[in-house]
């Protein structure tokens, strides 16, 4: 007789685990990313003190004076032109050197342009003594004078060293009464040193 076949044994169900993700590593650095730059620590500012140091007052005073000899030299450079507008005009002999002269003695108040005229002068007398031509430089140093003492210097000192117009006309006159000669000498470099320290007004 044929052998029974064996039952199949019931198999105990196997408890159903649910499927956990892979697990990835995140990479040291980011693809696509740049490299993480570590925080930048600022610098704490230096405190700076109510009062400023004598170096910065000396600095301010410098910067005055530097403006104001480029405002003179720009003066004496326009005095310069005007002299030797009017000279060609006149037809002053040696007209380019004594526009030269003019324009350097600009940098001397006062008499600065009694010398400027001396040389013109001089050369209309001795080519022809010609009067009215001499008149007529007499009046083209009256009008520099004007224009240079009223126009030139003020508007000059504002734009340079922002000195008032006022300031400019009014305080080498009364510098001037005080200390003959050294008053007008000293007041337009005094008057750029003050009023660089002053601070200028804010506008509302």
């Amino acid at each position: 007789m044929d052998d029974p076949e064996p039952k199949e044994q019931p198999t105990s169900p196997v408890p159903y685990e649910p499927a956990q993700p892979p697990v990835m590593e995140p990479p040291e650095q980011p693809v696509g990313y740049a490299k993480a730059q570590r925080p930048a620590v600022e610098a704490l500012a230096p405190a700076i003190s109510g009062r400023p140091s004598p170096g910065q007052h000396l600095r301010t005073a410098g910067t005055a004076l530097v403006n104001w000899w480029r405002a003179v030299s720009i003066e004496a450079l326009c005095v310069a032109v005007l002299w030797l507008i009017g000279l060609e005009i006149l037809r002053v002999p040696l007209a380019p050197a004594w526009a030269l002269v003019a324009g350097l003695m600009a940098f001397v108040p006062n008499i600065g342009g009694v010398i400027a005229l001396i040389g013109p002068v001089f050369c209309i007398l001795v080519t022809g003594k010609d009067l009215e031509r001499l008149a007529f430089l007499l009046g083209l140093y009256a009008i520099i004078v004007v224009i240079d003492q009223l126009v030139l210097q003020p508007w000059l000192m504002k734009k340079a060293t922002r000195v008032p117009i006022w300031a400019s006309i009014l305080v080498p006159i009364v510098l001037g009464i005080a200390i003959p000669f050294w008053g007008v000498l000293l007041a337009p470099p005094l008057l750029a040193i003050v009023y660089a320290f002053r601070k200028p007004k804010v506008r509302h």
